[in-house]
């Protein structure tokens, strides 16, 4: 048996060991998306199941679409299913992202990077932590993110952000605020998501274009779940520690040991960039964080 068919069987068996979520007790979104979000852009190319429990967005020449979270929050988990644009979807970008939309915003980003026919997508995630970003990193994804959907998370704790997808760690950033790296601690967010054409940069550095005899381009989104601390005015809340709060246990503050193997694997066989390992980008001078541990 080959090592890739050992971790798919892998994969496998955390994913049945982690389809039970901890607590409900935190949980506040109803799973109907006319009531825990409001659309920001273009109306017009965004059509919601008449239960509200599907939502789907179009791209054309005419324009994207985009909806939003009606509450911010300060810490939790955030997951979103979601198919991404079939086919020929180069030049396409579909983010998923948490954003504080203040001038020293923290932001916490999936982007999903379209790509010709038969090539993988590519996962880009980013990081902003009191305005600064240039914290990208890539990800080729194992499966066809096209054909079905698949989860989308974000862990966001007081010591940690994780980025999983179908809860494999694909991305971790420590909270090493007392080593003088910024880290989103204070500022609310609220849940973003948009599909756009981003052709100047998004596939092979804009070499391949968006076909728009190929669109409309339409990414789905459905069974999301909001398990996290909404924004009140006063960060303690979100902060203490709490059955509610069950982020901020001491259980949740680094990777177990069955998620370290599973990142490991991600960064070894599909990672394709890391700012980290960017001198040039940096000129000789990497980001304080990349020489500090993740777990």
């Amino acid at each position: 048996m080959s090592d890739n068919h050992r971790i798919v069987i892998f994969i496998g068996l955390f994913l049945t060991l982690t389809s039970i979520r901890m607590t409900d007790g935190s949980v506040v979104s109803t799973g109907d998306f006319n009531k825990d979000f409001f659309v920001t852009w273009s109306p017009s190319h965004v059509n919601t199941s008449a239960d509200g429990r599907t939502r789907s967005m179009k791209l054309d020449q005419e324009s994207g679409a985009g909806f939003a979270s009606n509450q911010m929050f300060l810490f939790g988990q955030i997951d979103m299913q979601i198919k991404l644009v079939p086919g020929d979807s180069a030049g396409t970008v579909v983010a998923y992202y948490l954003t504080s939309d203040q001038p020293n915003r923290d932001e916490v980003d999936f982007e999903f990077l379209g790509n010709v026919a038969g090539k993988p997508y590519i996962i880009q995630t980013n990081m902003f932590a009191d305005g600064l970003g240039n914290r990208e990193e890539r990800v080729n994804l194992w499966f066809d993110p096209t054909k079905d959907f698949h989860t989308y998370s974000i862990l966001w704790n007081l010591h940690q952000i994780v980025f999983m997808v179908d809860w494999v760690p694909i991305r971790v950033y420590r909270n090493h605020a007392d080593k003088g790296v910024a880290f989103p601690r204070w500022q609310p967010m609220s849940i973003k998501t948009s599909l756009w054409n981003g052709d100047s940069w998004a596939t092979r550095g804009g070499k391949d274009k968006t076909d728009w005899s190929k669109g409309p381009f339409i990414a789905s989104f459905r069974n999301y779940k909001i398990d996290a601390c909404v924004w009140k005015g006063n960060a303690r809340f979100c902060r203490a520690e709490s059955p509610t709060n069950w982020w901020n246990k001491k259980k949740f503050s680094t990777l177990t040991k069955t998620q370290r193997r599973l990142f490991k694997w991600v960064r070894k066989h599909h990672m394709i960039y890391d700012y980290c390992q960017d001198k040039q980008r940096f000129q000789g001078n990497l980001p304080k964080e990349c020489s500090l541990p993740k777990y």
